[in-house]
């Protein structure tokens, strides 16, 4: 059973879960401007903060209902499902040196939360849901570019929830025929990214003038998409009418080293610097993917779907918007 074609978001009712969040908040924007009715999804919190959503023209102007909750709850998640016409699901957990620390958590929300959006999908109808995978479930691979079809291998705590709820989505679409598709971006990047991934990390220190930047691993590659190219993926994975269960990567095709990162970010910002080891960043031995690099053969094939902000292009964003945010304080954080 293929899913129904939905030719236009504008007018349905989209529930982004994880809506506070980097990807999530971006993704909300797009779909407000798509003429969604979005129903923004946040973890609750005493201080009834929307995290990055707080600052977004979309809450101050009442466009977009925030409901806050926690994805673990059942009872909730089944509230927040109904009437939606869509379920994009990005809530989750997803530091990886945390889930060495914490992989119960990891478990509690990445795989029981996704658990319980398909049983919320399945009991209400919900025509649509994509699920959020990652392409840290293929680990290191063993041939490159990946495709879809690559085996998945769990090299940290994180990417054993992801494949889970992955499988879960695969056996709700095999047993219940539930219309999930799971979209499997690689590393997106850009503003409001989490100050402890790689690309923040180089251009904060670099920004507040730190000239001996620390950095675990440098050799490993990766495969980088710009947040609003990552975005336009979900929009068009929301509207494609895909078959219950199909698993679509969102790649450039295009990886460089952590090294090579650097050096254009140096660029970017128009400094020199070098990078100095930090042990205590480096992944636990046999945990390291080595390389990530997509085969985005299938998108364009279903979702007509390419990037259309280079690396280059998406850095120097990124670094504006970071030169407004970072001072020599802060830096001195990831420095130390």
């Amino acid at each position: 059973m293929s899913n129904p074609v939905l030719k236009s978001l504008s007018g349905k009712t989209v529930l982004v879960t994880g809506a506070d969040g980097f990807i999530g908040s971006h993704l909300v924007e797009r779909l407000a401007e798509e003429g969604a009715n979005v129903r923004a999804m946040c973890l609750y919190n005493s201080n009834g903060s929307a995290g990055w959503l707080d600052d977004s023209p979309v809450l101050r102007d009442g466009s977009v209902d925030v409901v806050l909750g926690d994805v673990r709850d059942p009872e909730f998640v089944r509230r927040v499902v109904s009437g939606a016409d869509v379920v994009l699901h990005l809530a989750a957990l997803i530091a990886i040196p945390y889930s060495y620390e914490a992989p119960r958590s990891f478990v509690d929300t990445n795989v029981m939360g996704t658990l319980n959006v398909l049983e919320a999908v399945r009991a209400e109808g919900t025509p649509q849901l994509v699920n959020t995978s990652t392409s840290e479930v293929y680990g290191t691979p063993e041939t490159v570019p990946i495709d879809e079809s690559h085996h998945l291998r769990a090299q940290s705590p994180y990417s054993a929830t992801k494949i889970a709820a992955d499988k879960l989505c695969e056996s709700y679409a095999l047993s219940f025929e539930t219309p999930v598709t799971i979209l499997r971006p690689f590393n997106t990047f850009g503003p409001r990214q989490s100050m402890r991934a790689v690309i923040p990390t180089i251009l904060a220190q670099l920004i507040a003038g730190v000239r001996e930047v620390s950095l675990g691993a440098v050799d490993p590659r990766r495969d980088f998409t710009f947040v609003s190219d990552t975005c336009d993926g979900f929009v068009r994975a929301a509207t494609a009418g895909l078959e219950p269960g199909s698993v679509v990567q969102l790649g450039t095709g295009r990886t460089v080293s952590v090294r090579e990162v650097f050096d254009i970010c140096a660029k970017v910002v128009g400094v020199e610097a070098r990078i100095i080891t930090d042990d205590r960043r480096i992944r636990p031995a046999g945990s390291e993917v080595e390389i990530l690099q997509s085969d985005p053969k299938r998108a364009l094939e279903t979702l007509g779907w390419r990037p259309s902000v280079s690396l280059e292009e998406g850095l120097a964003a990124t670094a504006e918007w970071l030169r407004t945010r970072v001072d020599k304080h802060s830096a001195q954080e990831y420095h130390r």
